[in-house]
């Protein structure tokens, strides 16, 4: 079988998995009883990314290959996730909080590292084959994206965005991966070569070192700030849009009883974005791209300030376009620049530490930061009797505090990272 094929159904596996329940699960949750704890659901990927992730990414560098590292995490996520999804069922309208969220965490803690695990795979597959990855992987990354989007159009048209249903085809489908995992070529596991190595190089936390590159700190550390970003759309878009609901003007539009459908517009727009990166990394080179992508963030939280269901959806829909902008041109970007600048002895450490600082730190931080700004303007004790038009303005406040945030940290990225890009070398 075509190496670029296998490569693809890997990807398009890996992202489905993750596009059932994503951008829905927060609807769920508010429909439960859960609203002024989403924001723990999707912090806890940051949680478990701060340390899994770099673990796994060891794991694969030193002792087992690969892709084995991802079949087992694969194996173990869609247990657990499956697990979550029958006591969801079981416990119907009043889950516990702990029992669900514990359920959940174990998921997505081998969830998590199998994002950077899937990206090595796919590096060291394609750099056998003598391919270049910046021009050979987008392609087949793309199909990531179509995955997260096909998975996301079944639980809506299943009817399962607002019950545990959506947590079932997750698992199923990591269970599904943990076994096709087994078939992608193997990864090389790095010999000592009999020289004696020190404690941090054998647990493989050389990694680490990159920090001591001034350049590298300081991208790891506006990987961490960007971070912050990145949950808060996916817990949050769709509760908020169904929240216009409560206005008769807008029970009946698209984006209500939709409300998925729509969000996936974001993730199409991913495909065309991610096809536009070996161009724009190549022409302009990461400061610029990263800079594109921060922008992006600001719009896309702008538009979803000034926008709605009805006559104003066109603004929603343009905040569905920017966001591929906004996620693919720095997380995609981001590592294939790690790639490039890393040694090949500790690749896979790396991309989890890159993880680390983006899904784990940042979105740590970012998604309870922003859980607690929204707790304010919307979940508060009076919003249970407040006007819909009451709890649409809460919203909308929100969305502007976090397009700010984004643009500030754009003009800090713009003033303090130093990159020099060479268009003739790459």
């Amino acid at each position: 079988m075509n190496l670029k094929f296998r490569l693809t159904l890997l990807n398009f596996l890996e992202f489905a998995v993750w596009g059932a329940y994503l951008t829905s699960m927060g609807t769920y949750l508010a429909g439960v009883g859960l609203g002024s704890h989403i924001g723990w659901f999707y912090s806890v990927q940051g949680i478990v990314s701060i340390f899994m992730p770099a673990l796994m990414g060891i794991l694969a560098d030193r002792w087992m290959e690969g892709q084995r590292v991802l079949s087992l995490c694969h194996a173990l996520a869609g247990l657990f996730m499956i697990a979550a999804s029958c006591y969801g069922y079981q416990a119907g309208a009043e889950p516990q909080f702990g029992m669900l969220f514990m359920l959940y965490t174990l998921s997505v803690a081998f969830f998590m590292p199998t994002i950077a695990l899937s990206y090595s795979v796919a590096y060291s597959a394609l750099e056998k084959a003598g391919l270049d990855t910046v021009k050979a992987f987008p392609p087949i990354r793309v199909w990531g994206t179509v995955g997260f989007i096909v998975t996301m159009w079944i639980v809506d048209l299943c009817g399962l965005q607002k019950t545990p249903g959506q947590w079932m085809v997750s698992g199923c489908l990591s269970l599904v991966l943990a076994a096709y995992a087994l078939t992608m070529p193997r990864m090389e596991i790095k010999k000592d070569g009999g020289q004696q190595k020190s404690l941090a190089e054998a647990l493989g936390l050389n990694a680490f070192k990159l920090f001591l590159n001034p350049r590298m700190a300081l991208f790891m550390c506006f990987a961490m700030l960007l971070g912050f970003c990145l949950q808060i759309s996916n817990g949050y878009a769709n509760p908020f849009i169904t929240s216009f609901g409560s206005i008769e003007a807008y029970q009946a539009t698209f984006g209500v009883q939709h409300a998925n459908i729509l969000i996936s517009l974001s993730q199409m727009s991913e495909t065309l974005c991610i096809l536009l990166i070996p161009f724009f990394l190549s022409r302009f080179g990461i400061k610029k791209v990263v800079l594109i992508a921060l922008l992006g963030w600001v719009l896309r939280f702008g538009f979803f300030a000034v926008g709605n269901p009805g006559n104003g959806v066109w603004l929603f829909l343009l905040s569905m376009i920017v966001y591929g902008v906004a996620f693919d041109f720095f997380n995609i970007s981001g590592s294939l620049f790690i790639n490039q600048e890393t040694d090949d002895s500790i690749r896979s450490s790396a991309q989890g530490l890159f993880m680390m600082m983006t899904n784990g730190l940042g979105a740590f931080v970012g998604t309870l930061v922003a859980q607690a700004v929204i707790n304010h303007y919307v979940f508060t004790p009076q919003s249970a009797g407040a006007e819909g038009t009451e709890v649409i303005a809460g919203w909308q406040t929100c969305w502007y505090i976090f397009a700010a945030y984004a643009l500030v940290v754009a003009v800090l990225f713009a003033i303090f990272f130093r990159y020099k890009h060479n268009p003739a070398t790459k």
